[in-house]
């Protein structure tokens, strides 16, 4: 009977971690937002009105994490019609044949004691390349936090190679992004070196 009792124990403790042990998080997109800078002549930067993030891990180290999201093309916001209408057009997003731009992320390099390079799949305009985005994370071991990252690509290897009319644009595009995460359930998140 000892031994039943001795396997059962020695079972259990070298089990391997339940997926409920995973901490599960939410991100508060009313305290979050996307953005967009190019260098230009006239100023062109804005937001993007719809969008949808997911952060889901594997186990309690952050660089398991999986960080996904997915951008509505034509709810660009940059205060001024005439912008949006060019930006959404088929010189540049041509939203109306590829409504979503997308970050999926692959893998997660830890390049400080609070700084991340998730690298992925960034996919505008139907094409798709590997990017990186550079992110500082606030909050480890806590319930809350944010997720603040940056990632420079040039738009014309998506296909973006025109002008617009009487405006210099460059060709790099800075994205930001400044997301809150909030723990919904399971243990708290750590970054192992």
């Amino acid at each position: 009977m000892r031994f039943v009792v001795l396997c059962l124990l020695t079972c259990s403790v070298l089990a391997s971690p339940n997926p409920a042990q995973a901490p599960v998080y939410a991100i508060a997109r009313e305290e979050s937002s996307i953005k967009f800078y190019v260098k230009a002549s006239v100023p062109l930067e804005g937001t993007f009105d719809k969008w949808d993030a997911t952060f889901k891990s594997t186990s309690t180290n952050l660089s398991t994490g999986s960080l996904r999201i997915k951008i509505q093309a034509a709810s660009v916001n940059t205060g001024s019609d005439i912008k949006n209408g060019t930006l959404t057009g088929k010189d540049f997003f041509d939203a109306e044949q590829h409504p979503l731009i997308t970050f999926l992320s692959k893998k997660a390099v830890r390049t400080g004691p609070n700084t991340i390079d998730v690298q992925g799949n960034f996919t505008i305009r139907g094409v798709s390349r590997p990017e990186t985005l550079a992110v500082t994370v606030s909050g480890i071991g806590t319930g809350s936090g944010t997720i603040k990252g940056l990632m420079a690509f040039d738009r014309k290897d998506y296909g973006m190679n025109s002008g617009i009319p009487f405006i210099r644009i460059a060709d790099r595009v800075e994205v930001t992004v400044d997301l809150k995460i909030k723990r919904l359930s399971g243990p708290q998140l750590h970054l192992k070196p």
